[in-house]
């Protein structure tokens, strides 16, 4: 019990923030998308610019955890989100269009079912998720009246 009690005083709102933040920074250089032949592609490879936006929101997130603005970070939080929603939806548009030179829509769609997500979404997403719902421990005022 000790132990809990301890854990939970060394980790508050602002580290499990960092740590989502340090798994969203972190996330986006892991393999996100699997493409045969080609190999796996990280967010720099996937798009320059998405990259980039990734990094810059993650840097706005560090503002808001630096000042302690809890606010800040969920919101950037949830503009990661958004972020990776979009580049998610972008990824299966581009697959599909990657084939449009096929007669057939069922062609196009098998071939752009060769595109597999890999395992650093998960890093990207949990790491969002940890910035939006860390929450705050209220502190108790531990002064005694007489």
């Amino acid at each position: 019990m000790c132990f809990f009690l301890y854990f939970g005083t060394l980790v508050n709102m602002k580290n499990i923030q960092l740590l989502g933040l340090i798994l969203v920074v972190v996330g986006s250089f892991l393999p996100l998308v699997h493409v045969p032949i080609i190999g796996n592609w990280d967010y720099w490879k996937l798009d320059h610019y998405l990259a980039i936006t990734c990094w810059i929101l993650s840097a706005c997130a560090v503002f808001g955890i630096v000042n302690s603005n809890a606010k800040i970070v969920r919101l950037f939080g949830i503009f990661l989100i958004l972020l990776f929603v979009l580049t998610l939806a972008a990824v299966k548009l581009q697959s599909l269009e990657y084939f449009s030179f096929l007669p057939f829509k069922s062609w196009r769609e098998a071939f752009a079912g060769i595109v597999k997500l890999k395992w650093g979404w998960v890093v990207e997403f949990l790491g969002a998720f940890l910035m939006i719902f860390a929450v705050k421990n209220k502190k108790v005022n531990q002064r005694t009246q007489i």
